[in-house]
């Protein structure tokens, strides 16, 4: 195992010390337990956005707390769910009045430790809602769910819920939101090799040289099956068939289209991908209306890419076109 570390149980606390120096005007980070909070939280008057999940796939979460996304992050261990009270304290360091939605990645642990933390925070009187996301359409259930996982379409979810929490909108109407996007967001990857967790210290699976996973988790979990390595056309038809004909989407429909690195992919790769995947939209009469291309959700090093589509209309397209100031992600209206 090659990795800039020092102590493989100390990579995520001395990563967030990285981080939140690189980015003091955006966040603060409490440490024991770790979570990464919003500068200026908690805002008043606004509903309050808080996800978390392992560590390793950055910049997810950490790095979309900010203006326009999470108000707060919960980083686990890594590939680990965090715990409850790190969720709690999330909770704690940004929640008014307004209330607060968690988002959730469908994983049992995830699950698990956030509607924990969300009973402790009612207790307290605060007003919690959870969502969970679940677009990962490669298997119904997996190693870490019950159910599909939650994968890339986070990032979009947070990115919508998040410009309407930052415009004002009611808790009731930020759910709800949620819940719609959730609804009409779907994801699949595929991985070339395998992510190395620093205290394994050894690939987390084996794939032979002319092998490639079809429907990886961002964990390495298994996907939809084992097949050889194939040319760019023929990977990316195959993973926009299983996406476009799960919704299904269908000609007119409108989307926001993620390509994205699993962290070992260069963007020389990436961008190839992307155009084919922009093409093969056009072709079933699909217009791509905004796009997202770059290593956002990662798993370590693992070489892969994943593809997400979700259906939007004006509202989430404006949505989507607001203004966020995150490290991970930032532009102006």
């Amino acid at each position: 195992m090659k990795k800039i570390i020092n102590d493989p149980a100390d990579v995520v606390t001395e990563s967030l010390r990285g981080f939140v120096a690189a980015h003091a005007d955006l966040v603060r980070v409490q440490y024991e337990p770790n979570v990464v909070i919003r500068a200026d939280a908690p805002v008043a008057g606004k509903v309050a956005l808080i996800s978390g999940g392992g560590s390793g796939h950055e910049p997810m979460h950490g790095g979309f707390v900010g203006e326009g996304m999470l108000d707060a992050a919960a980083p686990g261990a890594v590939f680990t769910s965090p715990t409850p009270d790190a969720i709690q304290a999330a909770v704690s360091a940004t929640t008014g009045e307004a209330g607060a939605l968690l988002i959730v990645k469908n994983y049992t642990g995830d699950v698990l430790n956030f509607e924990t933390a969300a009973e402790l925070a009612a207790a307290e009187g605060l007003d919690v809602r959870s969502v969970v996301i679940d677009d990962d359409v490669a298997v119904a259930d997996s190693t870490f769910t019950a159910g599909r996982r939650g994968v890339g379409g986070t990032i979009l979810l947070e990115k919508i819920t998040g410009a309407a929490a930052a415009r004002g909108d009611s808790l009731d109407a930020v759910e709800a939101l949620a819940r719609k996007v959730i609804g009409q967001v779907r994801s699949i990857g595929v991985a070339l090799t395998a992510p190395t967790v620093p205290h394994v210290g050894e690939p987390s699976f084996d794939l032979a040289d002319d092998e490639i996973e079809f429907g990886i988790g961002i964990h390495g979990e298994p996907g939809r099956e084992r097949i050889k390595l194939e040319p760019a056309d023929a990977l990316v038809e195959r993973m926009i068939n299983a996406v476009v004909e799960d919704l299904p989407y269908g000609a007119g429909d409108r989307v926001v289209l993620f390509t994205n690195s699993m962290g070992g992919t260069p963007l020389v790769e990436l961008y190839l991908a992307h155009g084919i995947a922009e093409r093969l939209l056009a072709e079933r009469g699909i217009t791509v209306e905004r796009r997202l291309v770059g290593p956002y959700i990662t798993s370590l090093e693992m070489q892969g890419i994943s593809i997400t589509l979700l259906k939007v209309d004006d509202e989430m397209v404006d949505l989507w076109d607001a203004p966020v100031k995150t490290a991970g992600l930032r532009w102006r209206a």
